[in-house]
């Protein structure tokens, strides 16, 4: 039980620095991260909804894709992600209410801001996934996706953040008849931010200290 209540502990811990890490992302006015670009732009067109409102509306439609995919593969325990998009979704409203006061007006505080969300959030999908108990919904889905089409995960990954960029764009066209709301920070992260988690996982004994927990869970 305290395993089980360890790892949740860090998964949770994880959202709340992958929040903070978005956040820098976006304070740098270069363009948000790739999962958060349609939810994004469209908390700039809609400004009386939140960001982390739309996060959590768009996250549900990622849980719906997942059930109507896997049928009866998806599993009860996956409903949690209900609850990790709904935690997650407050948290971003809370890290861009924290952050209200940084406004960088420099492209070098600009690109500072950038490298920093970039890796406190690679630092946060380390914690996040380390621990081995439920996916977030923007994983959950393309793991539904590459289950069902047989696909190797890595390659649906970047096809389905891709997808996520160009819908954002589209939409971005639609509302402004210009790009809002991505920019080249929207390239750094989606590069950047894959690397980074591999370099941590490989240089921080505490992530291994992590997933051990789940190894002992299972009693290995």
């Amino acid at each position: 039980m305290r395993s089980y209540l360890q790892r949740y502990f860090y998964f949770i811990l994880g959202l709340a620095i992958n929040s903070f890490g978005i956040a820098f992302i976006t304070k740098s006015s270069l363009g948000t991260s790739q999962i958060s670009s349609i939810p994004y732009v469209f908390s700039l067109f809609f400004e009386n909804i939140s960001f982390g409102a739309f996060t959590f509306l768009f996250n549900m439609l990622y849980i719906l894709i997942q059930i109507l995919l896997l049928k009866r593969e998806f599993h009860p325990v996956q409903f949690l992600q209900i609850a990790a998009n709904l935690l997650f979704s407050v948290l971003i409203d809370i890290s861009m209410s924290a952050l209200s006061w940084f406004t960088p007006d420099t492209l070098v505080l600009r690109g500072m801001s950038l490298i920093a969300g970039c890796v406190i959030l690679a630092l946060g999908i380390s914690i996040e996934v380390a621990p081995n108990v439920i996916a977030v919904p923007g994983e959950g889905i393309v793991r539904a996706i590459a289950q069902v089409t047989g696909r190797e995960f890595g390659k649906i990954k970047v096809c389905f953040d891709i997808t996520l960029v160009l819908i954002a764009l589209i939409f971005s066209l639609l509302f402004f008849h210009s790009i809002r709301g991505l920019g080249i920070g929207t390239i750094v992260s989606a590069v950047a931010v894959g690397k980074l988690v591999s370099l941590i996982n490989q240089k921080f004994p505490f992530i291994r200290s992590i997933k051990a927990l789940d190894a002992a869970a299972c009693g290995i």
